[in-house]
């Protein structure tokens, strides 16, 4: 207990020590103390806010690694509910965190980069000075490379040949997304042994004896060296984090564990180095990463993960999106099986789903991922079709309405029908990143559904399926008006 203790109040310090590198604004000190700085970073936020709260230790992080930067880089915060209300006011601040670049004490541009302490770090270093570092000596080269970051580097006899300017021109419009540098130095060159090359540099921690930790361009023109970097940054197995996600493509290999290239890259490596083994194999098939089982708990989730113990847990998607997990203990061996397997189109793909309703007779039908066949796509009804979460208010609205028009449509060859899209899989072919999100299926085209995007009252909904109806209703003209029954 004693022991928990110490460590906790090391880890109390460690974070303090950190937020005494940001400085604290209020509406007193804001242009006064910026005027101080050639570039801020400046976070507006509320105390209360989660976002924040999460945002707050990877800020003072960032701001730890950059404190003895030159050219320097300062990071900021505001208190929009307390001192800084109004700097929040002046600088339209409408929601926290909102994070702004400042030249002095004027807003340069909005903060769109990544939320966690090495990516601000990156981001932020693109921001100031050359878009690419011009080194002068084989010790500033040494150093240049000792880093985490793969490197794009020109080497360049002369520095006024084509490609040293297609280089420079590239890291001038990419200097927020890839690490730039490059250099003439005579002793520079004959280190590395190129003379006009660009090359691509990977950081020693990934180093590994199944690929090259540099990559030569052979190229061009500015697409080339677009593609060339794209296809080579990662690597045969990237570290995939929550800021590189847009990186990896489909068909996707993740092996989930305890990456931590900051306490224990050598473990880290232990299980990278299998995954690699089999990557190799199938290096032009599919993609392959590692990621923080921590960082990515709501994918391990996704697939019915609430634990990831000593050994990786092995995720996939195919080209459809579609899920796929190794259900054996991880090898290499089980690995590569796998992967042949995927594919080779011979797996089985996991999907989250409730159990089947024992009763369905409601007038609005529940669809979940394992019946959403039966129910949608093969009852051949035209159908509509809601995707909810039960804590939406919207949906909460909906729901009444949507009971009360499937009541009136029980006779029609209508089929109205809910599913919960925060507990079943939903179909690749269904857009949701709503809630409540609807389509409407055609009984004759079900392999299209069309996004609905009008009223949400009961006559909004009889009204366009009246109108939409593959068949016209019985009890309805294609206007949406009650047909008379004749007597």
């Amino acid at each position: 207990m004693q022991r928990m203790l110490v460590l906790l109040g090391l880890c109390v310090a460690l974070v303090a020590a950190a937020e005494e590198d940001v400085l604290e604004l209020n509406d007193d000190n804001f242009n006064t103390v910026l005027q101080e700085h050639e570039t801020t970073l400046v976070m507006f936020y509320a105390p209360w806010c989660g976002h924040c709260k999460r945002l707050k230790p990877e800020y003072a992080k960032a701001a730890e690694i950059m404190k003895d930067d030159d050219p320097p880089i300062a990071l900021a915060k505001v208190d929009c509910t307390e001192a800084g209300k109004e700097m929040c006011s002046k600088f339209s601040v409408s929601g926290y965190p909102t994070l702004k670049i400042f030249r002095r004490d004027s807003v340069s541009q909005d903060y769109s980069g990544p939320r966690e302490a090495n990516g601000i770090v990156k981001y932020m270093r693109a921001q100031v000075g050359p878009a690419s570092r011009s080194i002068k000596s084989v010790d500033e080269f040494n150093q240049f490379l000792d880093t985490k970051d793969t490197t794009v580097f020109g080497f360049f006899e002369d520095p006024d040949v084509a490609l040293a300017k297609l280089f420079l021109k590239f890291a001038d419009k990419n200097r927020e997304k890839y690490r730039f540098g490059h250099s003439s130095d005579a002793d520079v060159l004959a280190k590395y042994g190129e003379t006009e090359r660009i090359v691509l540099i990977r950081p020693p921690h990934l180093a590994n004896k199944f690929e090259e930790s540099d990559v030569k361009f052979d190229g061009s023109t500015e697409s080339d060296l677009s593609e060339f970097i794209k296809e080579n940054f990662h690597g045969l197995v990237g570290h995939r984090t929550q800021d590189t996600v847009p990186d990896f493509k489909n068909p996707l290999i993740v092996a989930y564990f305890s990456v931590d290239y900051v306490k224990n890259p050598k473990g880290t490596n232990y299980w990278r180095n299998r995954v690699l083994k089999v990557a190799k194999e199938f290096a032009k098939k599919a993609t392959f990463a590692i990621s923080a089982k921590d960082d990515f708990q709501h994918e391990l989730n996704e697939f019915g993960y609430d634990f990831v113990g000593d050994k990786p847990v092995i995720l996939a998607r195919d080209e459809k999106n579609l899920k796929y997990a190794l259900k054996e203990e991880f090898s290499v061996e089980n690995l590569r099986n796998f992967v042949e397997k995927l594919l080779e189109g011979e797996l089985e793909p996991y999907v989250k789903s409730e159990a089947i309703p024992e009763n369905n007779d409601a007038p609005v039908k529940v669809a979940v991922a394992k019946n959403f066949d039966e129910v949608v796509i093969n009852n051949n009804k035209d159908t509509l079709v809601e995707f909810y979460a039960p804590w939406c208010g919207h949906c909460k609205k909906l729901a009444p309405i949507f009971d009360e028009v499937a009541e009136k449509l029980q006779d029609e060859d209508v089929v109205l029908v809910k599913m919960d899209a925060t507990a079943n899989d939903v179909p690749p072919e269904f857009n949701v990143r709503g809630f409540p999100t609807l389509f409407w299926l055609p009984k004759d085209a079900k392999n299209t559904p069309v996004a609905y995007n009008e009223g949400r009252e009961a006559d909004d909904f009889i009204k366009y399926i009246a109108e939409h109806a593959t068949d016209e209703l019985k009890g309805f003209d294609r206007s949406g008006k009650p047909k008379k029954t004749e007597l």
